[in-house]
């Protein structure tokens, strides 16, 4: 069996496809996967890392304003489509996979056209321009969250949920992941994160919250401050309090939510699935500056549901942390954040997507 998955451009879209691609190896060994990305883009260096071939295409999205890359942009697509035939041509996929982003438009469309069946993969609540534009041409389209019917033929539609890291599914003791981050298991802990790349509003909420922070010695907290806000953050007054730990980035995940008592983040799809599938209460701030506000669609999910609190983002600096504090303080108010929250977990999505993409490679055959 031979397949081709696509898309890319940020880790929301990359790391579900890196599971997608381990859950079918699983399956087959001998199953031939290749991934198309966007050159220049995040993929073309992930990819490759974990152990699977990638072809770039010239692609990039659409800027929001009059730029020289958007009247570049139709040459790029056209470009594209001419490379995907190429590809396809070459490698004779079975199936496709497209799990969002710029590289998986032409893909998709063009191996539609030429009678390939395909794939999608959604990660977000509010789906994003490509996946919209390709619901017509999928076999299936597999999403995390109910209600999609909205945006995709029902018919089409399979709940399955975001493919996870699959540390995240392993047990961890809350003592080793105090011990790693050299913290106290018996306090209670904070989780501010804001991705890789940090999020703005995260650490002015921690930096604008020293006074509350100090002043309670029963709590700690764990910080990812993101690379982008390494320098103003790492060496400040609040960074260097005894019961606060800032990190520039935290590689294990797993090891952060296995300690975590309360979680304050944004609410990216992958940061929302993680947190259901470790059942954590969780203070979520979406950020504002984000295609179709589509973290505030996110955040919504669990909000209406009981799972998490939101609190926007001009309001984050000086309710976020309070909130947080809140929780800590109103164990009964966590534990059904908690108990909702798990509920919605999918443990098993890149296995269920896996399959998927297998039965559509099998019906494709016998029709």
């Amino acid at each position: 069996m031979k397949i081709i998955i696509s898309g890319g451009g940020t880790g929301g879209h990359i790391y579900p496809a890196i599971e997608i691609e381990e859950a079918m190896k699983r399956r087959d060994p001998l199953i031939d996967i290749l991934f198309v990305g966007a050159r220049g883009r995040m993929e073309m260096e992930k990819v490759p890392a974990a152990g699977y071939p990638i072809e770039g295409l010239w692609i990039s999205g659409l800027q929001r304003k009059l730029t020289w890359s958007n009247l570049m942009f139709p040459f790029k697509v056209a470009h594209s489509m001419w490379r995907c035939r190429s590809i396809i041509r070459i490698f004779k996929p079975d199936v496709v996979v497209g799990v969002g982003g710029y590289a998986s438009g032409p893909l998709v469309h063009v191996a539609s056209r030429m009678g390939i069946p395909s794939v999608l993969q959604e990660q977000n609540s509010y789906p994003g321009i490509t996946n919209k534009m390709l619901a017509g041409k999928a076999s299936k389209i597999c999403v995390a969250y109910p209600g999609m019917e909205k945006y995709f033929p029902a018919d089409k539609i399979l709940f399955t949920g975001n493919p996870m890291r699959s540390q995240l599914g392993t047990p961890t003791s809350r003592r080793d992941a105090a011990e790693m981050f050299g913290l106290d298991p018996e306090k209670k802990t904070i989780l501010a994160v804001g991705g890789s790349l940090g999020a703005r509003t995260i650490n002015e909420t921690i930096q604008k919250s020293y006074d509350q922070i100090s002043d309670r010695q029963d709590i700690q907290v764990l910080w990812q401050i993101g690379k982008l806000y390494a320098t103003q953050n790492l060496d400040s007054p609040v960074a260097r309090l005894g019961n606060v730990r800032p990190f520039v980035f935290i590689d294990r995940m797993d090891m952060a939510y296995a300690l975590a008592d309360v979680v304050m983040a944004r609410a990216g799809a992958m940061t929302i699935s993680e947190l259901c599938l470790t059942g954590k209460a969780s203070v979520l701030v979406p950020s504002p500056y984000v295609a179709e506000d589509h973290q505030t669609h996110n955040a919504m999910s669990l909000v209406q549901l009981h799972a998490a609190r939101l609190v926007p983002d001009a309001e984050a600096p000086a309710k976020a942390f309070t909130e947080a504090l809140r929780l800590m303080d109103h164990p009964e108010e966590r534990a059904q954040l908690e108990t909702e929250s798990r509920k919605l977990g999918r443990p098993h999505a890149a296995d269920e997507i896996a399959e998927i993409i297998i039965h559509s490679v099998q019906s494709g055959k016998r029709s």
